[in-house]
């Protein structure tokens, strides 16, 4: 008997889909998880850990403010499914540091003044951080000059072009790239 010859509503039908269980390591801690099919990772954190650090900006891959940290990877997490990521490694912006221990990139903006409202500042953060694993893998990038260079030469140039994905509505732009150019230089900010 078909779901609509029995009035049952099938997962098309705006009926429930089975739920999916999954098992993430976010920010170092094993997490088992039962969550419909179609539930993003950033939905995930947010509603089902409770971790709001990770921002809901556009829902559209176009802002950034989910970034987070997959296997040290950054990536926005309103485009991917939870499900998609069973046993890899999240690290939103709650893993990177603690309130006496910031990571040097958090205490880099704050330093460097590289928020204002702060909604934005998390995916930044995360952004910033698996952008540098990027440079130190040799990845060139739009702007980069010379992408046979055995090092990346990190102008503000290239800074600006590899956070292109993260938005500032506030407009803090320039103390942005100076709080990774601090870091990225190896001296304090």
């Amino acid at each position: 008997m078909s779901d609509s010859a029995t009035g049952a509503a099938g997962p098309g039908q705006g009926g429930m889909a089975p739920l999916s269980a999954i098992e993430l390591r976010v920010n170092g801690q094993a997490q088992r998880l039962e969550v419909d099919p179609r539930t993003s990772l950033l939905d995930a954190l947010r509603e089902h850990l409770r971790l709001s650090g990770t921002k809901k900006g556009c829902d559209h891959g176009q802002c950034g403010a989910c970034t987070v940290l997959i296997n040290d990877r950054r990536i926005n997490s309103c485009l991917t499914l939870a499900v998609m990521h069973e046993g890899d490694e999240v690290v939103t912006i709650e893993g990177l540091g603690e309130p006496d221990d910031l990571h040097p990139m958090q205490r880099a903006f704050v330093e460097c003044d590289g928020f204002q409202c702060g909604y934005c500042t998390p995916g930044q953060i995360c952004s910033a951080v698996g952008m540098l694993a990027e440079v130190a893998a040799g990845w060139p990038s739009h702007a980069t000059a010379e992408v046979a260079a055995p090092q990346i030469a990190l102008t503000d140039e290239e800074i600006r072009e590899r956070m292109s994905g993260n938005i500032c509505r506030c407009a803090a732009y320039p103390n942005i790239v100076a709080a990774i150019r601090g870091i990225a230089q190896g001296g304090p900010v």
